[in-house]
């Protein structure tokens, strides 16, 4: 089963993964280690964003990671090498025999699937009985800031409902991964706070992730009717003064773990 990426598979968006995940490393990663020799799984793993800090956290893991598009295989491919064992597939069809990973980490995936019950659900056959999973999704509705502005909000909105999947999902990951039949489920708020005084998350964050996000979908808000010409600008234009001097930014993401039964 495969979905429509709505970001795109662009050199410019490859930039923005990168700049999310080096930008949020600390924020989400600090706590993601695995042991030496321990079997991982990232799942969907595009350009290879999350993949070099997975390495970071745990350079003695065995990581192998799988993405449905082989473009974007090949760019992590080109980054990473040999350092992991890279195969292209589903997630709903993975080409490994039961049991074969002792942990698996999914990151930024669910929010694009028509059916994310149904994916962690596929994601039990490959995890061992008592292994681990680690899930984090953004959700979109938790982003407020300043200057607020009723334009910049209906823009983001454009993006929430062009998703195919969900971009709220962050705030549903508990009762997801507890329907999916997962145990000891629990899950951590992440919070990032961007003003003056934290220029990098100013521009790593609030510019160069959030912001440029928006702006790249405005083809596709503008066909589907969502907003005009000049609504689309003005709104992109109210978001864009948070991240300039007195503005400020806020955003939630959610980290879930999880074991298999």
């Amino acid at each position: 089963m495969t979905t429509r990426y709505v970001h795109g598979y662009s050199a410019p968006e490859t930039r923005r993964l990168g700049d999310q995940a080096d930008t949020l490393a600390a924020l989400l990663h600090a706590d993601t280690v695995y042991p030496p020799g321990s079997r991982v799984l990232e799942v969907g793993c595009g350009v290879g964003a999350q993949t070099g800090h997975l390495l970071a956290g745990s350079p003695g893991a065995d990581l192998t990671s799988v993405d449905v598009s082989a473009e974007s295989l090949s760019v992590a491919r080109a980054r990473f090498g040999e350092q992991v064992t890279w195969r292209q597939a589903d997630l709903f069809t993975l080409p490994f025999p039961d049991n074969s990973f002792d942990h698996l980490f999914v990151c930024f995936v669910l929010e694009h699937l028509a059916d994310p019950t149904a994916a962690l659900r596929a994601l039990h056959r490959v995890l061992r009985p008592g292994g681990t999973l680690t899930v984090i999704e953004g959700d979109h509705g938790s982003a407020y800031f300043h200057p607020h502005s009723e334009p910049a909000r209906r823009t983001v909105d454009c993006l929430v409902h062009l998703q195919p999947g969900d971009a709220l999902i962050g705030r549903r990951l508990h009762p997801l991964l507890t329907a999916a039949g997962y145990r000891d489920v629990t899950v951590t708020p992440r919070v990032v706070y961007a003003d003056d005084s934290r220029p990098d998350l100013v521009e790593g964050f609030t510019r160069n992730t959030f912001v440029a996000m928006i702006e790249a979908v405005r083809a596709d808000a503008l066909a589907a009717g969502l907003a005009t010409d000049t609504e689309w600008d003005e709104g992109i234009a109210a978001l864009r003064r948070t991240a300039e001097p007195g503005g400020t930014f806020n955003y939630t993401f959610f980290k879930a773990t999880a074991r298999n039964p």
